[in-house]
């Protein structure tokens, strides 16, 4: 069977004006379009054609067609003009524990000071659509960033102290700049205004772009502990629990876990909880993990991700072939380019889908067919 999903883009203030209308080739609405969700999650659950939301349809069909209660992932349309937050997200055990604390402190879970609104972790990928996405992942290598601290002269310098005391940990430097130390991140900040560097040039432009969005905030100095990195078209970016990230610009297509629990860490209004984010955070510092899909053959490729909550396929179909992906649970399909036809293999039930559109594919299917010509991604769970 193959559900249509449809859904209205969501307006965080970071989201951009024409992105995703570019992509779906429409006009702008004229307001911010930021995600666009195609699943089941509470929050902000897809639509069928008959009116039902998509946590509804399977509650009422889904069994019938081998979907199970929920979907284990979430597939998303991403589109940033400005900076999202600096946040990390729990491990399982973790997420486990903390809404269990949560629940039994009764604090409400639509509370704006509520952390863990479910019991799940949250890893995520994102791969770029446009021709660049920028983003922050991880922490940077201590020589680099030392190097970059040292080029913002003596405004920098009670940060660089805390860098280098011989018991400081990067988690640690990041709990401070969150509490104690935001009025010396007031200083960083100015200092990395003023500077120049040739080797950090790009970095010390970020600050700055940073700076004009959230004045003062302590997470530009955070930002500037981490990686920034350029995904070019069909890179992706795996962020697994515990790592620091901000998406910065452009266009992705985002597949994580099904989870709302996020902690912040800068370049946000919302709610920040230094101590229990430095609690979850991973701070070994390195490379972000950039990813290339492997290829498999007859236009498809994978992203390959160490978790079991969710598999992403890409498929390059063609106007004289046809592509086979096996269907092994509940799969949503979003079309991305062209005009590519999808097939169950066996109800030969069949949708030809434009930029921005998916559907869900049930599990009896078995097997999803493309051709036509176009660009999708398939959302399927872990494998």
């Amino acid at each position: 069977m193959l559900i249509p999903l449809a859904n209205d883009p969501r307006d965080y203030a970071w989201g951009s004006t024409s992105l995703i209308a570019d992509l779906e080739g429409r006009e702008p609405s004229g307001g911010v379009e930021a995600e666009v969700w195609f699943g089941d999650h509470p929050a902000d659950p897809s639509e069928t054609p008959d009116g039902r939301t998509l946590d509804r349809w399977i509650a009422d069909e889904g069994a019938d067609a081998g979907v199970p209660e929920s979907l284990p992932y979430l597939l998303k349309l991403l589109a940033a003009a400005s900076a999202l937050s600096i946040q990390a997200h729990p491990s399982k055990p973790q997420a486990e524990a903390g809404f269990a604390r949560e629940e039994a402190a009764g604090v409400p879970r639509d509370a704006a000071d509520r952390t863990y609104r479910d019991d799940n972790h949250k890893p995520e990928l994102i791969v770029a659509l446009s021709d660049t996405f920028r983003a922050l992942a991880g922490l940077r290598e201590l020589d680099a960033t030392r190097r970059l601290i040292g080029a913002l002269g003596s405004g920098a310098q009670p940060l660089a102290d805390r860098v280098n005391a011989q018991d400081a940990t990067l988690a640690g430097v990041v709990g401070w700049l969150l509490s104690d130390g935001v009025d010396a991140a007031r200083d960083v900040i100015a200092a990395a205004v003023a500077a120049e560097s040739e080797e950090f040039a790009t970095e010390l432009d970020m600050a700055r772009t940073l700076n004009a969005a959230f004045p003062g905030d302590p997470g530009i100095v955070v930002a500037l502990l981490m990686n920034l990195v350029t995904l070019r078209r069909g890179e992706g970016l795996f962020v697994p629990a515990g790592v620091l990230h901000a998406y910065l610009e452009g266009l992705g297509v985002e597949l994580m876990a099904a989870s709302d629990n996020v902690l912040r860490g800068g370049l946000t209004p919302k709610h920040v909880d230094a101590a229990e984010l430095v609690s979850v955070l991973d701070d070994t510092p390195g490379l972000p993990p950039v990813l290339h899909p492997r290829d498999l053959g007859d236009g498809v490729a994978a992203y390959d991700v160490p978790v079991d909550d969710f598999t992403l396929l890409t498929v390059r179909s063609q106007e004289d072939g046809e592509a086979s992906v096996a269907v092994t649970g509940p799969a949503i399909v979003l079309a991305t380019a062209g005009a590519p036809t999808v097939r169950g293999r066996a109800s030969g039930s069949s949708a030809t889908l434009s930029p921005g559109r998916a559907v869900l594919v049930t599990p009896d299917e078995g097997q999803v067919l493309v051709s036509g010509g176009g660009d999708l991604f398939i959302a399927l769970p872990g494998r």
